[in-house]
């Protein structure tokens, strides 16, 4: 949710670049859904997974109902019954239709999906050409959350097709001209030292923002080290040789139960074929790059893998103050592997802090001290998630570069692993 209450009232020169910003963000998005065939759009693999038709609809449903509705005099619904149909979660604002059952939503159909994009887009076109002066600031703040809340998407987006073609038999790439990793070797693991002390954490009040990452507060942190990059793929297959997934002392509780529950030996995706380890990736199945970064590892499998190691993982506060002072470089979603790869050594300070992988922390997604969401709808957008739930940081290789920075809280569930998570590790000092 964004930090709406403190932004500076923006001026109404700016509404051009926020019309050309909006266009770009709503373009990339159509981008990301252009390799699909129609029969892709309509798919929903497993709960937590939404059709990739379902995304398109909702973050047009977030400008209709938060910015068209209340702003544009005169605006019509294309129609009214998308109001249910796609609102995500916002009981204040309606009723939400159920998150498990939108893959039987097969009408409107995917074209008509289109039409109601752009039919939101001529009315927000009309909305920036011409606000309601008295709400001027107030718009231009929604616009930039909206904006935001799409690039969410676009990752989430890229994680959904991820899962729905990895469930087809006959293993499709959704895209055969990505971007090939680079042939690199990673040398042993360097750990970085980081004195402890009382650090300020948090959003700083410039920019953009979601509200979960504010208000800025002081933290005591105690001295710690880092490793310089994150867990690969070949150094996770030493934790499966070592009898990782069947040594209980390894596993938090909740941990071993779910690895036995569900069957699990080995990262999402992973697939051993004539003795050897592929991937299933977005550019297709894949021998298992050994150099490149873990990823589609759930956070109990981060931790396991960390006490295996004979490390942990880092709290969110350790890994903001490492990350505050490093510029922001990675593999996002502009770099079009799509898939996390290898880093050059030596560097500078902590390398992959930014893209790649979202990094588990041990950090419990709890707010801040003297945080208040927003009254209203929107200040459902993330203070009700602030329980059972973790925190990842740093972005990942499908995150859009603008839209992550180093006070970016990301959460999940610890036993979600369809996102794009790995760990790096951390220890006393």
């Amino acid at each position: 949710m964004g930090n709406l209450a403190e932004q500076a009232q923006p001026a109404l020169a700016d509404l051009d670049f926020l019309l050309q910003r909006f266009r770009q963000v709503r373009a990339t998005s159509e981008a990301i859904c252009a390799p699909l065939q129609v029969e892709d759009h309509v798919i929903q693999s497993m709960p937590d997974v939404s059709p990739p038709k379902w995304h398109l609809a909702h973050i047009s449903w977030f400008f209709e109902a938060f910015l068209l509705k209340p702003y544009l005099a005169g605006y019509k619904p294309l129609d009214p019954i998308y109001d249910h149909l796609f609102n995500s979660y916002y009981e204040t604002h309606g009723t939400p239709f159920p998150r498990a059952r939108r893959g039987l939503i097969s009408r409107p159909g995917v074209a008509d999906v289109y039409r109601f994009r752009q039919h939101v887009d001529r009315a927000m076109a009309d909305l920036l050409s011409s606000p309601p002066r008295q709400h001027a600031g107030e718009i231009m703040r929604r616009v930039e959350l909206g904006l935001q809340h799409e690039q969410q998407h676009q990752e989430l987006l890229l994680m959904d097709i991820k899962h729905i073609l990895a469930q087809n038999p006959l293993q499709p790439a959704y895209r055969a001209d990505l971007k090939p990793a680079p042939k690199l070797h990673q040398d042993r693991i360097r750990w970085h030292d980081f004195t402890g002390g009382v650090r300020h954490i948090g959003h700083a009040g410039d920019g953009f923002a979601f509200d979960c990452e504010t208000p800025r507060h002081r933290q005591f942190v105690e001295d710690f080290q880092l490793a310089d990059r994150l867990v690969t793929n070949g150094e996770y297959l030493s934790f499966i040789a070592d009898g990782g997934y069947a040594r209980s002392d390894l596993w938090l509780s909740d941990g071993w139960a779910q690895i036995n529950q569900a069957g699990w030996h080995a990262p999402l995706y992973w697939q051993r074929h004539d003795d050897a380890w592929h991937e299933m990736t977005l550019a297709g199945l894949k021998p298992l790059d050994l150099d490149a970064p873990v990823c589609h590892v759930s956070f109990y499998e981060a931790d396991a893998y960390a006490r295996w190691a004979g490390a942990r993982l880092p709290s969110e506060a350790e890994w903001e103050v490492a990350a505050s002072d490093q510029p922001r470089r990675g593999n996002f979603l502009e770099s079009d592997h799509l898939q996390p790869v290898a880093t050059r050594m030596p560097h500078e300070g902590p390398a992959q802090l930014f893209g790649d992988v979202w990094e588990w922390t041990a950090s419990a997604y709890r707010p801040y001290p003297g945080f208040r969401p927003l009254e209203g709808s929107l200040g459902e957008y993330n203070g009700k998630f602030m329980s059972g739930q973790m925190v990842l940081r740093g972005g990942c290789c499908a995150t859009p570069e603008s839209h992550i920075r180093a006070t970016y809280r990301n959460f999940f569930q610890p036993a979600m692993r369809w996102q794009f998570a790995g760990l790096r590790l951390a220890r006393e000092l």
